[in-house]
């Protein structure tokens, strides 16, 4: 049986505000609309490279250091002055927090740029970075390492989908492991093998955690991470044009990457695909350190989390400042979390897409097997089933086209690049023109998922004719493949005319997917018949 829910009412934001990571090598900044139902939307991102332990961590700031602190501040401000932001929200880590003249860099913030910032303890850092995480990365209840890896310090959280076993701060930050150790360019074995044990040293305790909560992941967020990821995704033409959450690589790539940069001096370095230039004089001592926690735990696959301090800023803002706003990113799961959060800024048609997405799952089950289609596939098409018609938002004109673009560029959390790119191009081809090969986005794709983009959108297109009058007509139905066609039986309110009518001038997809023509027959019942 279909069932539709009542449709709801567009989202408004209710509030703007700025948040700031005040980090040892850059500071992040992003600007995000806050909603009435507690999620929130990135509208800008800023980063500032400023090197703030240039001359050493736990000393004195020195007078540039100051100067490219406060420059890029003033930076920040005037982005966040002309998005109009209620409120900034800076907090700043381990470079501030250490510097003796710290405190000083505060007020000259506060007098000069405007901005007043908590300089907070390495425990709560870890906390806010374990919640960034958790909230745009798809995790279960098997525990994962999160390793947030920046200029002074390295954040250690051990946690699932529910809660956080273990949070730490170590001070053994890229920055800082290259100033107190000073490896040689290229680096050396000698060199690697004193940072390593001044590793083991010092996460002892992470050591005696993780032995309690067992996990083969890493999860990798902030610069030294996703510039490492980066790296490895240029060497395996691993595509990350639309997004870097959730880019995946094995630790067999990362050693087949460790093996070949290793040995590189700074110019060479230099010419890596995907390594930032101010990253190359301490990028080292982080790789060296991904390859210890790698080797030291077992490790099998590492994946990348976009979200990392200043999403857990915001986070934080809304669970404990915002009080009386129902918290979405309580939701376990952040790709439902995601996909319905942008439904609700898009007025998104609730009836309509319901209705067509129950029918596509019905269609997808019973053609599952033959067409060699995964449960991973049948969460997609029904993604792509909510958002297909949100192109509307911006026009009735090519909507559909509309809707690849908004899906593509929405900052969807918990998916891979490839499953965004299916999700966007199961919903563009939902309507009108089948791919071809002057549609140039499609061909960029792989073989294999173009092939899954096909399929899915072969069977979307069926459901969504089915509802050809937005007024759910089709009460059920049910799909039987037979041998030369694929016979749907319906039951209807009304005449059925214009929804068969819709499926079949629709069907040419499944038809190639399939090889079987389609055929729609009217059961009558008097329970639909009026």
């Amino acid at each position: 049986m279909i069932i539709s829910s009542n449709s709801t009412n567009q989202v408004a934001p209710i509030k703007r505000i700025a948040a700031i990571d005040i980090g040892t090598n850059s500071f992040h900044a992003i600007i995000v609309d806050i909603y009435s139902d507690g999620s929130f939307r990135t509208l800008d991102k800023l980063k500032e490279m400023v090197e703030l332990a240039k001359g050493g961590m736990g000393k004195r700031l020195t007078d540039g250091a100051f100067k490219r602190g406060l420059s890029a501040l003033k930076n920040i401000k005037r982005l966040a002055d002309s998005y109009e932001c209620e409120e900034i929200l800076a907090y700043a880590t381990s470079a501030i927090r250490e510097a003796e003249n710290g405190g000083e860099f505060i007020q000259r913030s506060i007098d000069e740029v405007g901005i007043k910032m908590l300089a907070i303890p390495g425990k709560v850092e870890a906390e806010l970075i374990g919640l960034a995480v958790r909230h745009g990365v798809k995790l279960t209840e098997k525990p994962v390492l999160v390793a947030d890896i920046g200029g002074g310090s390295v954040e250690f959280i051990l946690g699932n989908d529910q809660k956080f076993f273990f949070l730490a701060s170590k001070k053994i930050g890229v920055s800082r492991m290259t100033e107190v150790f000073k490896p040689s360019d290229p680096i050396t074995k000698k060199d690697i093998e004193t940072l390593e044990k001044h590793y083991e040293e010092q996460l002892r305790d992470v050591a005696q955690a993780f032995a309690q909560h067992r996990t083969d992941t890493i999860i990798g967020s902030s610069g030294t991470m996703e510039n490492i990821a980066q790296m490895i995704a240029a060497r395996k033409n691993k595509p990350t044009d639309v997004t870097l959450n959730e880019l995946e690589f094995s630790a067999d790539e990362f050693r087949d990457f460790y093996d070949n940069f290793i040995k590189l001096n700074r110019n060479e370095r230099k010419k890596v695909s995907g390594l930032e230039t101010k990253r190359v004089g301490f990028i080292n001592t982080g790789v060296v350190l991904v390859d210890y926690l790698i080797r030291k735990f077992g490790i099998k696959k590492i994946r990348i989390s976009s979200q990392a301090l200043r999403e857990g800023i915001v986070i934080r803002h809304l669970k404990k400042e915002m009080i009386g706003l129902p918290w979405t990113g309580a939701f376990a799961d952040p790709r439902l979390r995601s996909v319905f959060e942008l439904l609700r800024k898009t007025d998104w048609h609730e009836n309509h897409s319901r209705h067509v997405a129950n029918m596509a799952l019905t269609i997808f089950d019973a053609l599952e097997d033959e067409l060699e289609l995964s449960f991973n596939d049948r969460e997609l098409l029904e993604y792509a089933a909510y958002l297909h018609d949100i192109g509307y938002y911006i026009s009735h004109s090519k909507h559909h086209k509309h809707a690849l673009y908004i899906i593509r560029h929405s900052d969807l959390k918990g998916f891979k690049e490839d499953e965004i790119e299916i999700i966007a191009n199961v919903a563009r081809y939902h309507r009108r023109s089948t791919p071809k090969k002057r549609h140039g986005e499609y061909w960029k794709l792989s073989p294999a998922t173009r092939k899954r983009i096909k399929k899915l959108s072969g069977i979307l297109r069926v459901a969504d004719g089915l509802d050809r009058s937005h007024y759910q007509n089709v009460k059920e139905l049910e799909v039987y493949p037979e041998q030369e066609s694929i016979r749907i039986n319906i039951w209807t309110e009304g005449e059925p005319y214009l929804e068969i009518w819709g499926a079949e001038r629709k069907s040419e997809l499944l038809k190639e997917v399939t090889g079987k023509k389609l055929k729609i027959e009217r059961i009558l019942d008097a329970a639909y018949t009026s």
